[in-house]
C-alpha cells in the first residue's frame, strides 16, 4: 500500500499510511494575528479529520488553539512535553486525546509507529515567561518511514537522530523576508535533504501566510522557496524524488523495503 501526502499549506499536512490519517501541525485559519492566507484556499472540513494529530511546537502558527479545537472527539493529539502548562487553553481540549511526548518516546496508533525526535528551534510559545517546551520532529513508520521535520534548524546529528526515512516532509521558507536561527532555507533544506537520503521530499512552510501590508517587501521570498528547493535538491541531493506540491494536491509515493 503506498503512502499518501496531502500539502494543505504551511506545515499542514495529512500523511496517509497503513490506513491511519496523520495530521501535522494543523493551522485552518484564513488569518493568525498580522499573518493572512494570501495563497490556496483553506482547507475544507475533510482535512480536519485526523486519527492522530502531531504537533511540532508551541509557536501559534503550529499549535493554533481554534483549529485543534475542530478535531473529532477522541482524535489523539501528541504535543510537545509541557505544552498544557504553558498553553493552559490546551487543557480545555477534553474532547481530544492528548498527550504529552519528548524526543526519544514512540507512539503506536493502529499499525503506525510514531517515533519523536529533536528539532533545532526556539520551541516557547513565548519568548519570555518560565515555561519551555522542546521542539520536535517526528518520524511516522507504517508502509513507508516519513518525516515531519516542524520548523527546525539544521544540526551535526540530524540524521542520526533522525534515522532512515523514505519520505521527508521539510520546511523551506517562512511566513516573513527574513528567517532567523532555527529554519531551513530551500538552501539549508536541500543540505538536510543530502544528509538524510530519503527516497522521496516534500517542500513545505512556505507561500501560504505572509504579514499583512508586506506585499511589496521581498514579495520573492514568499513564492521563491519551493521552485528554489527543487533547484537546490536537484543539485545536492540528485537521487531523491522532490514533489513540489500545491495546496491541497496530494501524491501517492510507492515504497519497496
Amino acid at each position: 500500500m503506498p503512502v499518501e501526502i496531502t500539502w494543505w499549506g504551511h506545515a499542514t499536512c495529512t500523511i496517509e499510511d497503513s490506513n491511519v490519517r496523520v495530521l501535522t501541525d494543523p493551522l485552518f485559519a484564513r488569518r493568525l494575528a498580522h499573518l493572512r492566507r494570501r495563497q490556496g484556499a483553506l482547507p475544507p472540513p475533510g482535512a480536519w479529520r485526523a486519527d492522530v494529530a502531531l504537533v511540532s511546537h508551541l509557536h501559534s502558527d503550529h499549535l493554533h488553539m481554534p483549529s485543534l479545537a475542530r478535531l473529532s472527539p477522541g482524535t489523539r493529539l501528541l504535543v510537545p512535553r509541557g505544552a498544557p502548562r504553558a498553553v493552559p487553553g490546551l487543557r480545555r481540549l477534553a474532547h481530544l486525546d492528548v498527550s504529552e511526548v519528548a524526543p526519544g518516546d514512540e507512539t503506536r496508533v493502529g499499525d503506525l509507529s510514531i517515533r519523536v525526535v529533536p528539532a533545532l528551534h526556539d520551541g516557547r510559545r513565548l519568548p519570555i515567561g518560565p515555561h519551555r517546551s522542546p521542539a520536535l520532529g517526528y518520524v511516522v513508520e507504517g508502509e513507508a518511514r516519513t518525516y515531519f521535520a516542524g520548523d527546525t534548524g539544521l544540526f551535526d546529528e540530524m540524521a542520526k537522530e533522525v534515522g532512515p526515512v523514505d519520505v521527508a516532509l521539510l520546511p523551506v521558507g517562512g511566513w516573513g523576508p527574513y528567517l532567523g536561527e532555527g529554519h531551513l532555507d530551500a538552501g539549508r533544506a536541500a543540505q538536510a535533504l543530502a544528509r538524510l537520503g530519503p527516497l522521496s521530499a516534500v517542500p513545505v512552510h512556505y507561500g501560504t501566510y505572509w504579514p499583512i501590508g508586506m506585499d511589496a517587501v521581498r514579495p520573492h521570498e514568499f513564492h521563491a522557496p519551493g521552485d528554489e528547493f527543487v533547484r537546490l535538491a536537484a543539485e545536492r541531493a540528485p537521487q531523491v524524488a522532490v514533489h513540489r506540491l500545491t495546496h491541497g494536491e496530494s501524491v501517492r509515493l510507492e515504497v519497496a523495503r
